[in-house]
């Protein structure tokens, strides 16, 4: 009688003619009566206890069959149209061959898993190979005062270089680098660790509020254009010697060299003006010609200290007058020449005198004014100087005549040569005789003769 061998789901595989041998399947499927069937079924026990092991598939399997590749080294299960594997992973240190999609491969050198999306490998982690150690984010549960706090924290080279926090804590246990977690992107402290690149945002400063965060954290509008007027509460200090350079053209500027300051105006024959606001309007109080060298005041120069030149040159001035002491209370002042003497020579004005005095070395004489001479010096003792009248008279109580003039040599009476002392006493000779006779008596008619004089002496 034959035999009808059914599937679990109850479909007929094959039916067994007695004393035959079925290769429908992997097994052999004996039918009654078959002689030396022992072999064959104790060979079907052995394939089933190796899963068929073979480099080959089973010639015909039957879906849900179990085939272990000795290529792969993988157990296989038929789907009903080919072998794939069960899901375990093969562990080697070069990629298998022949995969098949949804295998997993672990790779030993890096002890990174794969699985194959049926083109290639694909890795499923970890991110970093065993040599490079922990890097990439890793989510990690850190404790604070307010309770356990979940972060992700990313690494490399197993060293925790950021943590992304939702909220700001402290951690309760010490973290290396991070005293405190705020919220956003922590960067570790001890590494000097800053954002680089740009993004839309960050390339751009926000000017539109000058209300800062903190004192390290500056709002954008607290920060000086370079594109607009600007202003500055700060004082603005620039450490270096080029200094400030002013003018479209580059035409002012302020700069240092050897400690020595320049306010250099560099347009050719151009001028550097000085204006302040007087009386709401603008006016020039100062210019300095750069194509003269002139500089041209317009005011009042008052100096507090004192006016030094640098050479001897002869300083002239177009006004009619120069004033000194203006605005003070009265003081004797005018000219000083420098001298070797300890006060030099003056010509200044004595207020005490209200006269004009000279000299040098603290001795000074008034200079004389015209309003200050006579005519009559015996009226006007060491007063003045003298000077005749408009008749050419002059009166002085005595004058003596040093050896002045020449001897008289002449009797005209038209001569107005003053004789010298010792001549007053011979002018007689002039006029003839040899008498010249002093007497407390008239002369008689004997005594002398024609041209004699004879000088008559109170007794």
């Amino acid at each position: 009688m034959a035999y009808t061998i059914n599937k679990t789901d109850g479909t007929v595989v094959t039916t067994i003619t007695d004393g035959t041998v079925d290769n429908t399947t992997s097994l052999q499927l004996f039918g009654k009566s078959y002689s030396g069937f022992g072999e064959g079924l104790n060979e079907n026990l052995v394939k089933l206890l190796e899963n068929a092991a073979s480099t080959s598939a089973p010639s015909a399997p039957l879906r849900g069959e179990l085939w272990f590749d000795t290529t792969t080294n993988q157990i296989k299960v038929y789907d009903g149209t080919s072998f794939k594997p069960t899901g375990g992973a093969k562990a080697s240190a070069t990629q298998p061959t022949s995969p098949s999609a949804g295998d997993l491969w672990t790779d030993t050198d890096d002890d990174q898993l794969y699985v194959y999306t049926g083109t290639a490998w694909q890795l499923v982690g970890p991110v970093y190979t065993k040599g490079q150690t922990l890097s990439g984010w890793q989510i990690e549960t850190l404790a604070s005062a307010g309770g356990n706090k979940v972060v992700s924290s990313m690494y490399v080279g197993n060293t925790r270089v950021a943590i992304l926090s939702k909220e700001t804590f402290t951690p309760s246990a010490s973290q290396t680098g991070f005293a405190e977690i705020k919220a956003g992107i922590t960067l570790n402290s001890t590494l000097g660790a800053v954002f680089e690149g740009t993004n839309t945002q960050a390339t751009f400063i926000d000017t539109s509020s000058t209300t800062n965060s903190s004192a390290s954290l500056i709002a954008g509008g607290n920060f000086l254009r370079a594109d607009a007027s600007d202003t500055t509460t700060g004082a603005l200090t620039i450490d270096n010697d080029s200094g400030v350079t002013v003018g479209d053209a580059q035409e002012f500027s302020i700069s240092v060299s050897s400690n020595d300051v320049t306010l250099a105006q560099a347009s050719q024959d151009k001028d550097i003006l000085f204006t302040v606001n007087n009386g709401g309007s603008t006016k020039t109080i100062m210019t300095m010609d750069g194509s003269t060298g002139d500089i041209t005041i317009n005011g009042n120069l008052n100096i507090t200290g004192e006016y030094n030149a640098s050479t001897s040159n002869i300083s002239t001035y177009d006004d009619a007058f120069i004033k000194v002491n203006t605005g003070n209370s009265e003081a004797d002042a005018g000219l000083i020449v420098e001298t070797s003497d300890t006060d030099d020579a003056r010509m200044f004005y004595d207020v005490s005198e209200n006269k004009w005095v000279a000299g040098e070395n603290a001795t000074y004489s008034t200079i004389i004014r015209d309003s200050d001479a006579v005519s009559d010096g015996n009226a006007n003792k060491d007063t003045g100087f003298l000077r005749t009248t408009a008749a050419g008279l002059l009166t002085v109580t005595n004058i003596n005549l040093a050896a002045v003039g020449s001897a008289i040599t002449t009797s005209d009476t038209a001569s107005v040569s003053v004789p010298t002392i010792g001549q007053v006493a011979t002018f007689g000779d002039q006029w003839g005789g040899s008498e010249k006779t002093v007497s407390t008596s008239a002369p008689t008619s004997g005594d002398g003769s024609d041209g004699d004089f004879w000088f008559v002496r109170e007794a």
